[in-house]
């Protein structure tokens, strides 16, 4: 399969680019960015660790500022970590987190203002992070993902801009890429992933790890600007 874990090894951008682009990966939006050329990888150590914290924060900062609202093509950044690969769902949450709210800091510290367009409060169903003025919708994949679609080699955080996602569904694309996912990750775990929920029901923070999570999870996170 290809997402099983590759032990004691680190995982290289071409890997990682080759999971993208396995014929059971079930999301399209990654594979058009990926044959595009549009996925920018960042290699980082180790995702337990604030070691990387400033190279991904300026990374973030870079990737909105490049951003002009113009290109329909999907992009994304991905952070790739060394590991570790032996973290449970649990522990590769609360690592993933750590990580936001260590951005969130630094962004706050900069005086980066807050994006307009989403919230803050990770209870609203319309909260995104957000990296130099520009919104995020965040997808964790690490090792013992209990879904496969979000099993990888090796711990990663993928950052998708929030407009490019608002840009789709204007152009009456979303919903049909949406249902594309839908029906390929169903094929791969042979069940409909208990996560999902369409845009504005319910804060988009309970999908980021890629854990199933229960009514009572609270998010982990506060944005100083909130």
């Amino acid at each position: 399969m290809v997402f099983d874990t590759l032990h004691g090894e680190t995982v290289s951008p071409d890997e990682f680019i080759a999971q993208i682009k396995a014929p059971e990966f079930p999301c399209v939006g990654a594979k058009s960015a990926a044959a595009r050329g549009n996925l920018k990888i960042v290699r980082a150590r180790d995702i337990t660790s604030g070691w990387n914290d400033l190279d991904i924060h300026r990374e973030l900062l870079n990737w909105a500022d490049e951003y002009d609202g113009k290109d329909s093509n999907l992009r994304s950044l991905v952070v790739l970590f060394d590991g570790p690969t032996t973290l449970s769902e649990t522990a590769f949450e609360k690592a993933m987190w750590e990580r936001l709210q260590s951005f969130a800091a630094k962004d706050a510290w900069l005086g980066e203002d807050f994006a307009s367009s989403v919230s803050a409060d990770p209870d609203d169903p319309h909260f995104s992070v957000s990296f130099g003025g520009e919104a995020y919708f965040v997808v964790g994949l690490h090792p013992r993902a209990s879904r496969p679609a979000r099993r990888f080699a090796a711990p990663a955080m993928v950052f998708n801009l929030h407009d490019q996602f608002e840009k789709l569904r204007a152009q009456g694309r979303y919903d049909r890429m949406r249902e594309t996912i839908i029906e390929r990750d169903i094929a791969i775990a042979g069940t409909i992933n208990p996560m999902l929920a369409q845009h504005g029901e319910v804060s988009a923070a309970r999908q980021f790890s890629g854990r199933a999570v229960g009514d009572d999870w609270k998010c982990p996170f506060q944005d100083p600007r909130a």
